[in-house]
Parts: C-alpha cells; structure tokens; sequence
C-alpha cells in the first residue's frame, strides 16, 4: 500500500514540477507580449512627439500657431487612442495567459484528488 501511495505522490509532483514549467513560460512570455505592446505604443507615440516639437520648432508666425494647436489636439487624440488601443491589447494578453494557466490547474485538481483518494483508503484499511 506505501509503494502505491509513494508512486502516486511521485507521479503527482512530477506532474506539478512540469507544470509549474509551464507556468512559467506562460506568464514569461504573456510578460514578453506585453512588453512588446508597451515599446511599440511608446516608440509610435515618442515618433509623433518629436515630429510634433519639430514643427513647433519651425513655426516663426501667429497663423503657423494656429495650425499647431489643430497638429495639438490632433496628437493628443491619436495618443489617446493608442493608449485605449494599448489598454486593450494587454487586457487580452493578460486573459489568454490567466486561461492557459487556467487549463494548466485542472489536470492537478484530478491528481490531487487521485491522491488523496488513495490516501483515505490506505488509512481506512490501516485502521481496521
């Protein structure tokens, strides 16, 4: 009755070894996904800053700050955007990486229970 339990709880920490592996590599690469939506909104936004200081660079007239503050407002709303754009590509990253670790759970949960199943009946049958 030891060696089945102790093979039982062996295959179950094995199986929770492996999936804390994956674990792992879920979440480094839903951090990495994010990253990488998080520099490309900034690189966008740094690019439309700096051609936005460029033109109020060369601006020598009332009329030219006219026009800057319509390229203003303009920048401000494409910006805007882009962060609700951003906002919702990191809220999809972060679900698809709760739901893969999500599926990782369930195999341990029948595991878990598989053991300590066994478990009951090596004490039910020792106690007798």
């Amino acid at each position: 009755m030891t060696q089945q339990i102790d093979t039982q709880v062996f295959a179950y920490a094995r199986q929770f070894a492996d999936n804390a592996f994956k674990a792992q590599a879920l979440v480094l690469k839903g951090l990495e996904q994010a990253a990488g939506l998080q520099l490309g909104a900034l690189e966008q936004q740094s690019r439309s800053a700096a051609e936005f200081l460029l033109a109020a660079g060369e601006m020598r007239d009332a009329d030219g700050l006219s026009g800057l503050w319509d390229k203003g407002v303009a920048l401000g709303r494409a910006q805007a955007e882009q962060a609700v754009v951003l906002t919702q590509g990191l809220v999809a990253v972060g679900r698809q990486t709760a739901e893969s670790l999500g599926s990782l759970v369930q195999p341990l949960q029948a595991a878990n229970d598989a053991v300590a199943a066994t478990v009951a009946n090596g004490r039910k049958a020792a106690a007798k």
